[in-house]
């Protein structure tokens, strides 16, 4: 079993790890884009083809981050159902919000398409799993919300539920047609490949040491050099570093740990049983937790947690205890990868974005939906920031972005996961 957490399974399946080289002089740009995941990587592209002058730099890789750590999950919308969304918003700007992430599949599916990306793409939908009847409950509800706003959504009883995922564990499932999965490494180092064929100039292992705002452009101080632009964004989410920056470009949010496991490949008859159509899926559990399989046939289940911290024994044992709880016949099959990533969780689920300065934003707090909404705000801020204003955003920038007691609530979250993760070795499986 593969040891280092921080190293993902996604690695070793990328066809595309091809290195790019670090800032070697001054340039000018007309956007510079700081961070390459999906968010930073999706801008990079759109403002290209729209002609601009485009310098991406990376702190570390291409998806190194949580764009590289990801379920693989191409989600409509946010983990919110619609009338949550329009509490936290307002009516009109709630379901603008709703409108373009219900399309986000369609974006990325889309982009994948045009630019011939190999990630294993297959949109076979999405299966929201009842994990107990208030779960089922809370489906109808979303179920309702969903199909008033004209999302194609259908609610599987527990037989069908049990036939598409080869598990008698849940008591239904919401199947959203409009969504699939992805490898998600090679999705945002595609991007990236097809920013860079378009003219963006992208670079790894150039982390801004500080951004400042001098007359009429922005100067990004990298080693030695400097990059001068006339727009900046700033798209590090939950994998943001120290930088002297203006006020409000550092992304605020509170740090939750998200860790995966995932099986040898199955056999070719388990492979036909378990996922057969090759959905993706989470559960509705208080401390979530996902199944999907790869290319090859892994099994990956995945639940909140720090597989690399203090509750790491903890957070194994659930896992074995889970899956053999989902798939009694897999009780013995080894994990041959386990790692974990950050999710920049906002306290109201709803992304971020600060306008820190003139033509300057910061996009951050996708709360566990990285893909879609990633793909989506990153494109959206290219053209804003290109010449097609702040009304090409789906959501309105605001000045200033704070997260009160973080800390507290990371902490507050992680030993909520060991908890639970713990007490269900007293009892069935949550």
């Amino acid at each position: 079993m593969t040891s280092d957490t921080d190293r993902p399974l996604w690695r070793l399946g990328a066809s595309d790890l091809i290195g790019y080289a670090g800032v070697t002089g001054d340039a000018q740009a007309d956007l510079l884009v700081i961070g390459g995941g999906f968010t930073g990587c999706a801008a990079a592209l759109e403002a290209a083809n729209r002609g601009a002058r485009v310098v991406l730099v990376e702190a570390a890789q291409i998806g190194h981050g949580g764009s590289g750590r990801n379920v693989g999950l191409v989600n409509a919308g946010l983990w919110l159902p619609p009338d949550q969304v329009c509490a936290a918003l307002g009516d009109d700007a709630g379901m603008r919000l709703v409108a373009a992430l219900g399309a986000a599949p369609d974006a990325v599916f889309g982009l994948i398409n045009t630019h011939g990306i190999a990630c294993e793409a297959r949109r076979a939908g999405t299966l929201h799993l009842a994990h107990a009847p208030s779960g089922l409950r809370d489906l109808e509800h979303r179920l309702a919300q969903g199909n008033r706003t004209g999302a194609p959504l259908r609610l599987l009883d527990a037989g069908e539920t049990a036939a598409r995922t080869g598990s008698a564990a849940f008591h239904g499932a919401l199947f959203d047609p409009r969504a699939g999965t992805i490898q998600p490494l090679q999705y945002c180092r595609g991007l990236a490949r097809a920013a860079q064929v378009a003219g963006a100039a992208i670079h790894e292992h150039a982390p801004v040491s500080r951004l400042t705002r001098q007359g009429d452009h922005w100067a990004a101080r990298i080693g030695a050099y400097t990059l001068r632009a006339d727009a900046v964004l700033m798209a590090t989410n939950a994998y943001h570093r120290g930088m002297g920056a203006p006020r409000g470009a550092a992304p605020t949010y509170v740090p939750v740990r998200y860790s995966q496991f995932a099986t040898a490949p199955l056999s070719p008859e388990m492979r036909a049983r378990i996922l057969p159509e090759g959905e993706g899926a989470w559960d509705t559990a208080m401390v979530m937790s996902s199944i999907r399989t790869d290319a090859v046939g892994r099994l990956i289940v995945g639940g909140i947690g720090d597989v690399a911290g203090a509750g790491r024994g903890v957070h194994h044992a659930w896992a074995r205890r889970k899956l053999a709880a989902l798939y009694p016949d897999l009780r013995d099959i080894a994990f041959e990868h386990v790692w974990q990533g950050d999710i920049a969780m906002t306290s109201d689920h709803v992304p971020k974005v600060v306008a820190f300065g003139p033509n300057a934003l910061s996009i951050f707090g996708y709360s566990g939906r990285g893909i879609g909404p990633g793909t989506v705000f990153g494109t959206a801020a290219a053209r804003a920031l290109t010449g097609g204003g702040m009304d090409a955003l789906p959501l309105a920038p605001v000045a200033g972005h704070r997260e009160p007691l973080a800390p507290i609530k990371r902490h507050y979250y992680e030993t909520g996961a060991i908890l639970t993760h713990a007490i269900s070795a007293r009892r069935r499986l949550s």
